[in-house]
């Protein structure tokens, strides 16, 4: 009865506190659609109110008196976000120097001027950086681009090392994140569409694509899901990840994540969406693919035989840091008959002064490992391989020697450790180091049985899952005859169609002719 109340009290609180929340919200709404007044004065003050001047001290109003007409004009420009010299020599010093009396005012300025009347734009525009001047008596006012956004300049990349082919990755401001990617695509059906995707802080989205490839059908998908996002501010393309995932709970990724331009201009090519956004120095490639995070962008760099080369390794760690742990767990507990006798006897002398099971032993070091990796990527950059070397050497060493682990574990939870720094995607590094926990307990439980019950599960879901209606196994499964890029590739000369499961306009890359 006690929380019954409780529940009503706030029910009851809830309703009489929004109503004043919402009418509020409404009339700043219904202010913003509005017109500008042509009195300068007016629309000063309006202004005024709505940036809360002089308090915000960011934001600059500057007054003057347009020569040879004699009308009083005023600017307004946010100054951290504005190129000011930009705007004293191309807004303030012509109008200010000017004598002809039936000059317009738009030939006095840079030629990027246009003209808006309504509030809620000519805000848009000041938050983007740029100038603002509004006219005494004329009811709409002059933007002009002047926008200068601070931000790094083009670096190499840091997660997707390669050590053949470009060096160049996305920094945090869109628009050069754009050219990198015309400097690869130079197309006129490339399309960069914005959206704006919140409401308070109106962060801007860019899809990239090449109009006469993509499918209209999964463009209109992707738009429709970002059309029906109803938040206040989404920061970056990390944050808006999880809005737009199909299966937010799933532990496999179903949107690809990557930080080169190069790479990213190789999907759009192929008929994917680019999502772009600034502050973010990566980018969004939907839909994707298992196979998409199990490649690298060198495999195409490399020639065919070292390619593969990699791949086969690359698959190989994947198995080896997913089922090693657990194999020897369901192994020694279960299965000891699959020993040699001799190894077995040499693995049992080991384990005689361990006073933990096998099962402990391995998680206690699995979890310190996972502990010296998260470690070593916090620390300061100097300090970095100290953590590893300290962790690896000194406290491993020292667990042997306290007979708290044996050293054919440390071997074995090494090895895993190792293998899953070849897979090169970050989240699906993620997914892998947290399945490997998971087949490390059904093998301790109900051993290879166990394992293998397991792994079959698994593939059933991951075969089940799509990413915007596109299969997570294909081309595997469903069986795509025109894409046959998965374990192996193939040579650059027999690529000859776009993934078919994409259903692109145009499937044919034309490359055999």
């Amino acid at each position: 009865m006690e929380k019954m109340r409780v529940k009503r009290f706030f029910k009851k609180l809830l309703k009489e506190e929004h109503p004043p929340f919402e009418k509020a919200a409404t009339e700043d709404d219904l202010l913003k659609k509005k017109q500008i007044d042509s009195s300068l004065a007016d629309t000063m003050e309006l202004f005024k109110k709505i940036y809360y001047v002089p308090n915000n001290s960011d934001v600059n109003i500057r007054y003057i008196e347009i020569g040879g007409i004699k009308k009083n004009a005023a600017v307004i420009t946010i100054s951290s976000i504005s190129n000011t010299k930009l705007i004293e020599e191309l807004v303030i010093r012509p109008l200010l120097i000017n004598e002809d009396e039936s000059k317009e005012i738009e030939l006095l300025l840079s030629p990027q001027v246009r003209k808006a009347d309504v509030i809620e734009d000519i805000l848009v525009e000041i938050n983007n950086g740029n100038t603002t001047l509004f006219v005494d008596g004329e009811p709409y006012a002059y933007i002009i681009s002047s926008g200068n956004f601070q931000g790094r300049s083009v670096e190499k990349a840091e997660n997707e090392v390669v050590v053949k082919g470009p060096k160049e990755s996305f920094n945090e401001q869109a628009m050069t994140n754009i050219s990198l990617i015309r400097k690869r695509i130079r197309d006129e059906k490339l399309i960069v569409e914005s959206t704006t995707i919140s409401k308070r802080a109106k962060n801007e989205l860019y899809l990239v694509y090449i109009k006469d490839i993509a499918n209209e059908e999964l463009i209109t998908n992707i738009k429709n899901k970002l059309n029906s996002l109803d938040i206040d501010s989404i920061q970056n393309l990390s944050v808006l990840e999880e809005y737009l995932e199909d299966h937010i709970y799933s532990l496999f990724p179903t949107i690809l994540y990557t930080e080169r331009p190069d790479r990213a201009s190789e999907f759009i090519e192929d008929g994917f969406i680019v999502l772009l956004m600034d502050n973010s120095p990566d980018s969004l490639i939907l839909p994707a693919t298992f196979w998409s995070f199990f490649h690298n962008s060198e495999d195409h760099y490399l020639r065919f035989l070292f390619g593969n080369f990699i791949r086969i390794l690359r698959l190989m760690a994947l198995f080896i840091t997913l089922f090693i742990s657990a194999i020897y767990i369901a192994i020694t507990n279960y299965h000891v008959e699959m020993i040699p006798a001799d190894l077995l006897l040499a693995i049992s002398s080991t384990r005689e002064i361990v006073p933990f099971p096998s099962l402990v032993e391995i998680l206690m070091l699995e979890i310190a490992f996972e502990l010296i990796r998260e470690g070593g990527l916090r620390v300061p950059k100097p300090i970095g391989p100290t953590i590893g070397i300290v962790g690896a050497l000194i406290l491993g060493q020292a667990a042997v020697q306290a007979n708290l682990v044996s050293p054919l574990v440390v071997i074995i939870v090494a090895l895993g450790g190792l293998s899953s720094f070849a897979i090169g995607d970050t989240n699906l590094n993620y997914t892998v180091r947290l399945l490997r926990f998971p087949f490390l307990i059904s093998a301790g439980v109900f051993g290879l049985f166990g394992l293998t019950a397991l792994f079959t599960i698994c593939l059933l879901y991951v075969t089940s899952i799509k990413s915007f209606g596109v299969p997570y196994l294909a081309p595997m499964t469903p069986n795509d005859s025109t894409a046959k890029d998965t374990i192996f590739r193939r040579l650059v000369k027999n690529e000859l169609f776009r993934p078919g499961y994409l259903k692109p306009k145009d499937i044919e890359k034309k490359a055999g002719e």
